[in-house]
């Protein structure tokens, strides 16, 4: 964390023998492993809106990648570009990494390079839905993801608690078209996880839908998740806690080649 130019001492609040100290800006990288402008656009105010006032949220996309991610494939091409700016960020000092796709791509290697925590949305997210209800779905874009998804829940120990990964089959991109229905097509999901699974909250299976919470929430009558904003939060949680990647075994810094 870099200390604000405008910290003073009467920032300084003294509450029993425990000293606050305000006046620090905490930096926080979010990466949209795509190429979509727009997307990251969206992504940025998400995070920016729920960010806590003393933090700095800086969101980018590689100029490399695939513009949107959907499949096995997709994650290996944006690899790259996403890990060059893990590295940069890293370089800049940034505090804390969030990875902006559902799919939580090159988390352990983006662990590797970084020193601060880094979470992925879809990890994140999960953990969120499991301190807030018995039992979640997530609705996605396309079936292609669900097998992905799938594999994450059971990865993250949250098989027992994510009931279904659902698919509102349209295409990532779909969600940056303002005349089109793909809101209400996952609006739909949304109801049938409800209805049919007996979940308790919804979590949003892509950075795409995070413009989409609060209006899901009110519609639905249930809280709906988005990955961004949990990641966000919990970051700033652990850079707040003083705690950072360990880098005693699985995720120590690559070796030199």
């Amino acid at each position: 964390m870099v200390q604000s130019p405008n910290f003073t001492a009467q920032d300084a609040v003294q509450f029993g023998t425990i000293t606050l100290v305000s006046g620090f800006i905490m930096r926080i990288l979010v990466v949209n492993p795509n190429s979509t402008a727009s997307m990251t656009k969206k992504i940025g105010e998400c995070a920016a809106d729920f960010a806590s006032a003393g933090t700095e949220i800086k969101v980018v996309n590689p100029a490399e990648a695939p513009v949107s991610i959907e499949g096995y494939y997709d994650e290996a091409m944006c690899l790259s570009g996403l890990l060059g700016e893990i590295r940069k960020g890293e370089a800049q000092g940034y505090d804390g990494f969030v990875i902006a796709c559902f799919d939580d791509t090159g988390l352990g290697a983006c662990r590797e390079v970084a020193s601060g925590p880094v979470l992925g949305i879809c990890e994140a997210g999960m953990h969120a839905a499991s301190m807030i209800s018995t039992g979640f779905s997530v609705v996605t874009t396309l079936p292609r993801s669900v097998p992905i998804i799938e594999d994450l829940a059971l990865l993250y120990g949250m098989d027992r608690r994510c009931r279904k990964v659902r698919a509102a089959d349209i295409p990532v991109l779909a969600l940056e078209d303002a005349n089109g229905n793909a809101r209400e097509l996952v609006r739909a999901e949304v109801l049938r996880a409800v209805e049919e699974d007996g979940s308790e909250a919804i979590l949003l299976g892509c950075a795409g839908m995070a413009d989409l919470t609060n209006w899901l929430t009110r519609e639905t009558g249930v809280p709906v998740i988005d990955g961004v904003v949990a990641a966000v939060r919990m970051i700033e949680a652990l850079v707040g806690a003083g705690l950072k990647t360990s880098k005693v075994g699985g995720y120590a810094s690559p070796r030199s080649k």
